[in-house]
């Protein structure tokens, strides 16, 4: 097994909305704002590439909405999948499968693109397979009031038209283990229902793909809850529930929306679970 890391692009969010009631003089020195009160945020992917098959976790936003949407989220870099796959050799057309941790734009986007003539929308990965599980699928295509905005229509429902979404196991407990995939999931409700956390056991290490169940080495105290959460203290509970494992067992955390982090790792002090280490992608994949 090889890990890779895939940069889809940054972006930016509300400072406040990403940190919720916390205040900014608790959190601007980790996460340092724009004169717009916006702080960087990252897309960062993984690929897998285990035998025949290579796994993609997340796409990013992709390049198929309008610029007045793109024009919210103040795009910068010049990171993008296609560029990221071929610095390791690969092509997206490589793609074995795609496992999404959820149904949010900016993590499902980059799965489905439009038509050569822009008369309707197909794969971006035309030769995989895309993974969702059942109760997310259900939450994400009869979306709340709150959320109808994050799960668009066009990222989602074109995977089952295409005949290629599968769905994983849902576990007896938090977390499933042996997945089909071939790598652990915990599944975490506060943040929006069944979002899915890979847990790679990889090179004697357990690598865990924070995706929104931790932004930004920013959002480590538990109580740092993201104002999109759709039910923050759940997410308070799962949080402090996964950061005590995380840093009694060593996990190696990759953090998905970290623009400056790649991984961490975690200890436990006075205040709770902290900052121990931080690594480049580099060092640890």
């Amino acid at each position: 097994m090889k890990l890779y890391p895939i940069n889809a692009g940054n972006f930016k969010l509300d400072g406040g909305a990403m940190f919720g009631v916390v205040p900014k003089s608790l959190w601007h020195k980790t996460n340092p704002t724009d004169s717009n009160n916006m702080i960087d945020i990252a897309a960062r992917c993984l690929l897998i590439e285990d035998g025949d098959r290579l796994i993609l976790i997340d796409t990013g936003m992709g390049n198929k909405q309008s610029d007045k949407f793109y024009g919210y989220y103040y795009l910068w870099g010049n990171d993008t999948i296609d560029n990221s796959l071929k610095a390791y050799g690969f092509h997206r057309d490589d793609i074995t499968d795609v496992f999404m941790t959820h149904l949010h734009f900016d993590h499902c986007g980059g799965s489905i693109q439009w038509n050569a003539n822009k008369t309707g929308y197909e794969p971006a990965f035309k030769n995989a397979y895309f993974w969702s599980n059942q109760d997310h699928w259900k939450w994400a295509t009869q979306p709340n009031k709150r959320e109808r905005a994050s799960f668009l229509k066009e990222n989602i429902l074109p995977m089952e038209e295409s005949g290629r979404l599968k769905f994983t196991s849902l576990p007896k407990q938090d977390i499933l283990k042996n997945s089909e995939l071939g790598f652990d999931i915990f599944f975490a409700n506060g943040h929006t229902d069944k979002q899915m956390i890979p847990l790679i056991h990889y090179k004697n290490k357990t690598i865990a793909f924070m995706a929104d169940l931790l932004p930004t080495v920013g959002h480590l105290p538990i109580s740092f809850i993201m104002g999109y959460d759709t039910r923050p203290l759940l997410t308070l509970d799962e949080k402090e529930t996964f950061l005590n494992t995380a840093a009694d067992n060593h996990y190696y955390l990759f953090l998905e929306h970290d623009a400056h982090n790649e991984i961490i790792t975690v200890k436990q002090t006075e205040k709770g679970v902290r900052l121990k280490n931080v690594y480049s992608c580099n060092e640890i994949l």
